[in-house]
């Protein structure tokens, strides 16, 4: 049997140690083909991602890959990191936590993973295509 890496542990535990403190758990993420996240955001080939359980809904820390929802921008997205892509865990207020050697990420293994979104190629400003796709949850009442 094949020894499992030491690295999803500690992200695991730097992510409770950073919770417990109250400091903001933030994950240095080397993008590559098997990483999915909102193109939009990433600068020179990286992301950075707040992992903190404010930020975040239906956060997996688990040992292959890294799964939750976010918001940017006001849309929630869904993201999904191969756990050997992230390069480093820290504490936003502190900058205290750790690098890690990035790995050459495998696809996910069940071919159900999110597929990245292509960038929109419409001419309508972002602003009011997001308008548009809204529905108020709201009603009058007199």
């Amino acid at each position: 049997m094949q020894e499992t890496s030491t690295k999803p542990y500690l992200l695991r535990a730097l992510h409770e140690w950073c919770s417990d403190h109250g400091y903001t758990p933030h994950i240095v993420v080397t993008v590559d083909a098997n990483t999915v996240v909102p193109r939009g955001h990433i600068q020179d080939g990286q992301i950075t991602l707040n992992i903190g359980h404010l930020a975040t809904n239906g956060l997996i820390l688990g040992n292959e890959y890294i799964e939750f929802q976010a918001r940017f921008g006001g849309v929630t997205e869904d993201i999904f990191v191969p756990v050997a892509a992230v390069s480093a865990i820290y504490a936003r207020e502190t900058g205290a936590g750790m690098g890690f050697e990035v790995m050459e990420s495998e696809p996910y293994p069940q071919g159900d993973a999110p597929t990245a979104t292509a960038p929109e190629t419409t001419t309508e400003a972002p602003a009011a295509r997001k308008d548009a796709d809204k529905v108020s949850h709201l009603k009058i009442v007199k």
